[in-house]
């Protein structure tokens, strides 16, 4: 019986090649579609669940509050304490282990010199909690002692070539001390929220020329600490966090704090599962970028509409197509055939048509997977696919959109009743409001709702590209700086300046791109003395370079000037900063009190509001402070040079470090290349709307062009007999056009209330964004008009310029 069926369906197949073609192009269109967002899908779902206890492996972050429920800061890292203080309250926490990322870590071996960037202390218990491929000694115990190092196999071949690097020496971030190589072990794979390159001996920090073992066990401010702990089966998250507050009121008691608030009111820990952090975790001081799991049901939805275009489009020719299949059912039911062996014919023919797109499918998403790495960067593999439990899915998806697509025309087609076909009466669905019409409405009120998300992606990205950010971006070069340099500073400073194409140059704790992450706390002048805010108040550490360097702009007051001793009480504050202290306008703040961090001071400047961090962050009150020159905190050096010599001033630049700080690389990046990067991943998104809507709508027009060649085809004979009435050319296209263009401009209606939601939701993540302008709605309507009209206006003019006597020779 199924071998019958099939034998049916492909004679059919193969006698209506026109249908066929486009039903199986539609399908294959759609499902390779499917398969590349299925590849994404489950790549985003897979991060870190490579390692093997990752369902019960939490990491602790901690919150931060100015006053009670006013969260001011949620970190991913905490303090170095609370690592072993968890483990020791809390017997059923299998394995604690802390890692801490280095920043920029310099490697010097022999005449080899290298900054490299995915340095981390971690300590001993690391490799019992992940999963990390040792190729090279015992990982129990490689990372025991302090000054042992242990590396990728690229890193050590970038530095000892084809040497055997155990038991090497190499000397860290220009410290006399060496450092022992004990280990090399294989890169953690493309779906880890962190990527080391380089791991250090935790126990080297508890040199005191490092960190300090003091301060490991002490500090509660430095809140760098990634911290990872291991529990028994069966543990949630929502346990383990209902045990934490009581955890801190017992063991943690902060400096500064009144002796009737407790710890839980003033910080909070929270667990976090590892495999969640990719997809679900946002904080202020991630490892890496995370993605997104809205991004992930955008793009499932996306494959669903695809699919459900494809789908339509089978079943719009199908029953367009059912007048030339009517005698074939009438004869069926006449020689005994039943209703549920017709819908079973129908359904085999769609379930194989579906199997034939999905081979295709399968061979050309091979070849398209590197090109979709390329575009949005990332590491998605065809291998993916074929694991067994995706295999099933797959293998079950010609049956489940063969049954979708096929079972209305299965249905529709078999209800025919014989008598009535035979003899040529046969109703195909084309009154006033048909099923398939609705379909058609369906398929471009999807098409219309993607070019509206597509055109407002790329109108929010331009904003964000070409908003002013309150200084000046262009030609400013980023390094880090190093503490050595601090005694000879000016010396450097002066040097540079000398040519003209370095026009300044400032230090900083941290630049613009990053994130405001530091707080000291505050006091103002209230009542007659100094009181706490009760709102949160960043700052950072420049100096006096560092504001010309922006060309920031001042609101009132004037900048830190080159005398230190004279500054170093004082402070500059943005305008935020100036309003949520309720202090009236810039002018007025100049000379109020204030304290920061216990230093005592006044206000001498104000500067106008600008964007430090991305345009997903609000601007927050800001503080600059000028440490004293000795013992000030900066990350990294600005430098401002001429957009039109640049190779001049990089070559100055890079022979000045290196006869100042000869033993450290010379390393930079351009500041507007780190503002492009943090909108990164909203332009592969962009770009992959892109290329998902065409094939959307192209999808949709295939249907529109096969539907409008059918019924076209039905209307030969009235198009001759209009053209022998007299209608002309222009008459005959606007009459067999005008049916489907008013099934778009109904497809318009309903798409944009939809559009405009769906956008307004994905908009609310930027705190600065465009506003929905009308005309986007109407371009997004005009295309969709201009697009349909092109696809059915061809198989139009034709109809409309053919001979009519051709078409009425059998009448």
């Amino acid at each position: 019986m199924i071998k019958n069926y099939l034998r049916s369906a492909w004679r059919n197949i193969t006698r209506h090649k026109f249908i066929s073609f486009i039903n199986i192009f539609g399908l294959t269109t759609g499902l390779t579609c499917c398969l590349l967002i299925l590849a994404y899908i489950i790549n985003e779902l897979s991060y870190d669940k490579f390692n093997a206890n990752a369902d019960r492996t939490y990491r602790i972050t901690r919150t931060f509050y100015a006053a009670k429920g006013v969260e001011t800061l949620h970190l991913s890292s905490i303090a170095p304490p609370f690592g072993p203080l968890l483990k020791n309250a809390f017997p059923d926490i299998e394995k604690m282990t802390r890692v801490l990322p280095n920043g920029v870590t310099v490697l010097h071996y022999k005449e080899k010199l290298f900054n490299e960037k995915n340095g981390f202390f971690a300590d001993e218990h690391f490799f019992d909690v992940f999963n990390v491929d040792v190729i090279k000694g015992d990982k129990r115990t490689a990372l025991n002692d302090p000054y042992n190092v242990m590396m990728t196999e690229s890193i050590a071949r970038k530095y000892f070539g084809d040497e055997d690097p155990i038991n090497k020496t190499i000397i860290l971030d220009n410290t006399k001390h060496e450092y022992k190589v004990t280990g090399i072990f294989k890169p953690l794979p493309s779906n880890s929220h962190m990527h080391p390159e380089i791991l250090m001996s935790f126990n080297t920090l508890k040199d005191t020329a490092i960190y300090g073992e003091k301060q490991l066990e002490t500090n509660y401010g430095n809140n760098s600490f990634y911290t990872y702990l291991l529990y028994p089966k069966g543990y949630t998250a929502e346990r383990i966090n209902e045990q934490l507050p009581a955890f801190l009121d017992k063991y943690v008691h902060l400096q500064g704090m009144p002796p009737n608030v407790k710890t839980s009111m003033a910080t909070k820990l929270t667990a976090q599962k590892l495999s969640d952090i990719h997809l679900r975790s946002h904080l202020d001081d991630e490892i890496e970028e995370n993605g997104d799991i809205t991004r992930v049901y955008i793009f499932s939805i996306i494959a669903l509409f695809i699919l459900l275009i494809a789908c339509i489009n089978y079943m719009n020719l199908s029953t367009a197509r059912s007048a030339l299949r009517a005698k074939e059912i009438g004869i069926r039911k006449v020689i005994g055939a039943q209703r549920k062996e017709i819908i079973r014919q129908f359904l085999s023919e769609s379930v194989l048509i579906t199997w034939i797109a999905l081979i295709f499918a399968l061979i050309l998403t091979w070849p398209l997977l590197p090109f979709i790495n390329s575009l949005s960067n990332l590491d998605l593999s065809f291998s993916s696919l074929l694991r067994w439990k995706i295999i099933m899915v797959v293998l079950l998806l010609p049956f489940i959109i063969g049954l979708v697509s096929g079972i209305y025309p299965a249905i529709f087609m078999s209800s025919f009743i014989p008598v009535k076909v035979l003899k040529g009466i046969i109703k195909t669905g084309s009154g006033r409001i048909s099923f398939r019409k609705i379909l058609v409405v369906l398929q471009f009120s999807i098409s219309i709702i993607l070019i509206v998300a597509t055109t407002i992606v790329f109108q929010q990205l331009r904003y964000m590209q070409q908003k002013s950010l309150g200084f000046n971006k262009d030609h400013i070069i980023n390094t880090a700086y190093v503490g050595s340099l601090t005694k000879q500073y000016e010396s450097f400073r002066n040097e540079l300046l000398k040519n003209p194409a370095i026009k300044e140059i400032g230090r900083s704790s941290r630049i613009p791109s990053g994130r405001l992450l530091d707080d000291q706390g505050a006091q103002v002048m209230q009542g007659g003395s100094m009181q706490p805010i009760k709102v949160d108040l960043k700052y950072i550490t420049t100096d006096y370079g560092f504001i010309p360097t922006y060309g920031m702009q001042l609101a009132a007051g004037r900048n830190f000037s080159r005398d230190y001793k004279a500054d170093t009480a004082n402070y500059v504050i943005n305008e935020t900063a100036v309003q949520t202290l309720n202090w009236g306008d810039a002018q007025k703040a100049i000379g109020k009190d204030i304290s920061y961090g216990g230093i005592k001071g006044r206000v001498i400047g104000v500067v106008k509001d600008f964007h430090f961090e991305s345009l997903h962050q609000k601007i927050i009150p800001l503080l600059f402070q000028l440490p004293a020159p000795q013992n000030g905190y900066y990350g990294n050096i600005s430098i401002k040079i001429d957009g039109n010599n640049i190779q001049s001033a990089l070559g100055t630049i890079q022979g000045t470090w290196h006869k100042y700080l000869p033993n450290v690389p010379f390393d930079y990046t351009f500041l507007d290349e780190k503002f492009q990067r943090l909108y990164n991943s909203e332009q592969q998104q962009g770009s992959l709307f892109t290329i998902f809507s065409c094939i959307a709508i192209f999808i949709a027009c295939l249907g529109l062009f096969g539907l409008s060649a059918f019924t076209i085809t039905q209307r030969v004979k009235e198009i001759g007999i209009r053209k022998v009435l007299g209608a002309s050319v222009p008459q005959i296209v606007t009459e067999l056009s005008k049916n489907f263009l008013m099934l778009v401009l109904i497809a318009a209606f309903f798409a944009f209330p939809i559009a405009f939601v769906l956008v307004k939701l994905w908009l609310r993540d930027f705190a600065f964004h465009i506003t929905i302008s009308w005309w986007v709605f109407a371009l997004a309507g005009v295309i969709a008009l201009i697009i349909a009209f092109a696809t059915i206006s061809f198989q139009s003019i034709k109809a409309a310029i053919a001979n009519p006597v051709k078409s009425l020779r059998s009448e």
